[in-house]
């Protein structure tokens, strides 16, 4: 064998070889990886291990909602060991349809309709102002047009007599007027929405045979 043949040789493995060294450290990829799913992988892994373990794992129900390591974290996970058929997700979807039957209820004065629903001091309170609108003659027109932002902002648990409150951040629209007794508009603007910000505390006893939680307090 010559010289130069056994020279290309030579050269031919060496270059097997560093293939076979290269494709070991860098592994294979087949087709495009795109940056940004790459990125949103790693900051699910990231999400995922800072994440607080509830009952043997992280509970994304609740994590979804609040902050981890918070006092409403930690209430929210008291509530589910006593109850664990409660649901964070479902709780706010049932807080979003209250809000809308318990506002529209007090606007058109038919209180009567959501009494199962309201503590003795906020029905009292809803009913007074429902009634100074009746001696004055006024009567108020609504449509509830949606909410906007359904947010669970507080947590509270009470191990002593398991009761539970949250507290909810809404911002609903909708078209609001006041008629006086004659008919005329004195308020509002029956084609123009309004913007309507409120957060409402919701109590119930967990474990408990009634499945309804209770606004409690109101505020903005």
């Amino acid at each position: 064998m010559n010289s130069p043949l056994l020279q290309l040789l030579v050269l031919a493995g060496i270059a097997i070889f560093l293939i076979l060294r290269l494709k070991s450290v860098l592994g294979t990829r087949d087709g495009f990886e795109d940056p940004a799913r790459r990125q949103q992988a790693a900051d699910n892994t990231q999400r995922r291990e800072n994440f607080e373990v509830i009952e043997g794992g992280p509970d994304y129900d609740i994590l979804d909602n609040v902050p981890e390591g918070s006092d409403a974290a930690d209430a929210l996970a008291q509530m589910k060991r006593v109850e664990p058929s409660f649901g964070v997700g479902e709780f706010l979807q049932g807080a979003r349809g209250a809000y809308e039957m318990i506002l529209m209820a007090f606007e058109r004065g038919t209180l009567e309709d959501v009494t199962p629903f309201l503590s003795e001091d906020v029905y009292e309170a809803f009913a007074q102002v429902v009634d100074s609108r009746q001696e004055q003659g006024l009567s108020v027109e609504a449509e509830f047009l949606g909410v906007r932002e359904t947010r669970l902002t507080a947590a509270t648990f009470d191990q002593q007599t398991n009761s539970a409150e949250i507290t909810v951040r809404f911002v609903g629209e909708l078209t609001s007027v006041v008629r006086d007794a004659n008919g005329e508009i004195i308020e509002g603007n029956a084609t123009q929405p309004k913007r309507q910000k409120d957060s409402w505390t919701f109590e119930r006893i967990m474990g408990s045979g009634d499945p309804n939680w209770r606004l409690v307090a109101t505020g903005e």
